[in-house]
């Protein structure tokens, strides 16, 4: 008798690590489970808010990516924010607001958190900016005189971008917090696994399956980095500051096409996708760790939270 062919249910519930936590993202709800300090798992449930929701326009392929990018760095930036408060003040003493404290908590009253979110978004995308758009721009500009073609520069300056890219991801993988992140990280994929293949989510499930998966953030960056190759291969090549506005403008495109990229990539499982997606999850090893029981566990609390209870509601 032949073994029946398992049927993988593909969703798009996404999620990210936190610190000592998990958030997930489903197609209604977002979630954030935490271990606190106590070893309790706290959880915090709210219902989605997208502009793609409430617009139909924001639904349509290239745009979706775009709100889709900048949302999802909203969000991010919000989830550790919760996490970091069951954690930020242990071990120290409180210490009364200081004059600029004070000024801050006047100016914006009750918006206070919403504006540091938004602030630490704006200071996360200049940063970004200055490191993988400006700095290989201005490397590659040092040696544009020996370069005839602005193709070819344009391809040297993202392979440099690429560089970058990858040597960040490889010092910030071998600090001992971000480490730990990483394994949530990993448990969040896990766990999201075992779920697509309609699995019961317990520990021992969960433990089953790869740490890798093909829809990961990682991923997603790694094909912003190819995918503006291409794009920015048919700018030509001015000043440092003229090339550095043409990036900007063109690098919600950028997002654009990579999101569908993803998008259908994390779907498919036909062999040359398969084979095409292969860089970005090499590189997950990097930005993922095994996670152990207790992580698994909250990974699974923060997703069990955002299922609807009826799977075809979790395709996107």
């Amino acid at each position: 008798m032949k073994n029946e062919e398992k049927t993988i249910h593909r969703t798009f519930i996404g999620g990210q690590a936190v610190i000592e936590g998990v958030m997930m993202r489903g197609p209604k709800d977002v979630a954030i489970a935490v271990r606190t300090p106590e070893g309790t798992i706290t959880v915090d449930k709210k219902p989605v808010q997208s502009l793609g929701m409430k617009y139909k326009i924001f639904k349509l392929p290239i745009l979706r990516g775009v709100v889709n990018f900048f949302e999802s760095m909203v969000l991010g930036v919000k989830s550790l924010m919760f996490s970091a408060e069951f954690y930020d003040l242990e071990g120290e003493e409180e210490q009364s607001p200081s004059k600029f404290e004070k000024f801050v908590e006047r100016l914006f009253g009750d918006k206070l958190q919403d504006a540091l979110i938004y602030f630490s978004v704006f200071v996360s995308m200049i940063f970004a900016i200055g490191l993988f758009m400006l700095l290989p721009t201005v490397v590659v500009g040092f040696v544009k005189s020996f370069v005839q073609s602005h193709v070819v520069a344009n391809i040297s300056e993202g392979l440099v971008r690429i560089f970058i890219f990858l040597t960040y991801i490889i010092l910030i993988s071998n600090m001992k917090d971000i480490q730990r992140v990483f394994q949530y990280h990993g448990a969040e994929h896990k766990t999201i696994h075992c779920y697509e293949n309609n699995e019961e989510l317990t520990v021992e499930n969960v433990k089953k399956y790869s740490r890798l998966h093909p829809r990961c953030g990682t991923s997603f960056l790694l094909i912003v980095m190819i995918v503006s190759i291409i794009v920015f291969s048919f700018v030509s090549w001015e000043n440092v500051w003229i090339r550095l506005i043409y990036r900007l403008l063109l690098l919600p495109l950028v997002a654009g096409i990579s999101y569908e990229l993803l998008k259908f990539a994390g779907r498919s499982e036909n062999k040359v996708v398969c084979v095409l997606r292969q860089p970005g999850m090499l590189l997950q090893k990097l930005t993922t760790r095994e996670p152990d029981d207790s992580q698994i566990e909250v990974a699974i609390e923060a997703l069990k939270n955002v299922l609807t209870g009826n799977r075809e509601d979790d395709k996107w």
